[in-house]
């Protein structure tokens, strides 16, 4: 029972974190609306940081030595700190969210060179022809999309979303891959949080519009996408390679693609739909083709 409970798990898993993952997007669009990037940012992960703690309080999980804690921090830094506030402000800067959903389908190229170069990670030719129909698929989905925006910071911070997530993302499975996920969280959260609310402070009024919609997006994307959503890519890369990892977001651009046409009527033509179709071939070709 307990193996079939972790093969049910091992097809699940991949499943739920690109749905949930891709929900991050939408609800930036909806959070900006009652507070600044980096303010909202401090909220959400003051949140997070609140339910880790009485998490580890409670189940009192082995603390990594100090190598293990500065390995989480850098973690925490590069991929709950800089790449959510890059996100969010590449969105605060009018870059639309469909750019902002290109970024993930940039990313499974970008780690499995990183991952060949430096974790000794082999990818076949069959798994790069599945990289790069995924990228056609991507660009597929957002052709006729507009993406233009708010030119300078904006596209600075998309580029740096990009870099810091696949940076993020390999140096956890290098570095982090022993550490318990549950003080490994807490001390990532951390780090994360004095990294926005250093910034926060810095740069921006503080101002918070406590609006219901507000409260609820920063619930969803604390406990949600902070929480259960990292911690799932997490555990992934822990049992995947991390080209087959990365190779998931190729969907996310798709499943975003399908949020905002329904929840906000935008574009979702013929074209798009193959582009879908094009990224989930893609994923399939990765993940069932070994090195």
């Amino acid at each position: 029972m307990n193996r079939d409970f972790q093969a049910l798990a091992g097809r699940m898993a991949p499943v739920l974190f690109i749905l949930l993952w891709s929900t991050g997007f939408i609800g930036t669009k909806y959070v900006l609306t009652g507070a600044e990037p980096l303010t909202y940012l401090t909220v959400r992960m003051a949140i997070v940081v609140a339910i880790m703690v009485v998490v580890v309080a409670i189940v009192r999980p082995p603390w990594p030595d100090r190598a293990g804690i500065g390995h989480s921090i850098v973690a925490g830094i590069l991929v709950q700190g800089f790449y959510l506030a890059f996100t969010v402000l590449a969105v605060a800067h009018s870059v639309p969210v469909g750019l902002s959903a290109l970024i993930p389908g940039l990313q499974p190229i970008l780690t499995s060179l990183l991952a060949s170069r430096f974790l000794g990670e082999r990818v076949t030719p069959s798994q790069w022809g599945g990289l790069l129909l995924g990228l056609a698929g991507v660009l597929l989905i957002l052709h006729g999309r507009p993406i233009s925006g708010d030119a300078g910071w904006g596209w600075l911070a998309s580029a740096g979303s990009l870099v810091s997530i696949t940076l993020g993302t390999l140096y956890q499975k290098r570095f982090c891959g022993s550490i318990d996920w549950r003080s490994g969280s807490l001390l990532q959260q951390v780090a994360a949080l004095v990294l926005v609310g250093v910034g926060a402070w810095a740069f921006e009024t503080n101002i918070i519009h406590w609006t219901t919609q507000f409260v609820l997006s920063v619930a969803w994307l604390a406990v949600v996408l902070s929480i259960g959503t990292v911690g799932l890519l997490y555990w992934l890369l822990r049992r995947q390679p991390s080209s087959q990892v990365a190779s998931l977001f190729y969907l996310v651009p798709a499943v975003t693609a399908l949020l905002a046409y329904v929840l906000f009527g935008e574009k979702l033509d013929a074209v798009a739909i193959i582009g879908m179709v094009a990224c989930g071939a893609a994923v399939l070709l990765v993940n069932r083709t070994r090195g």
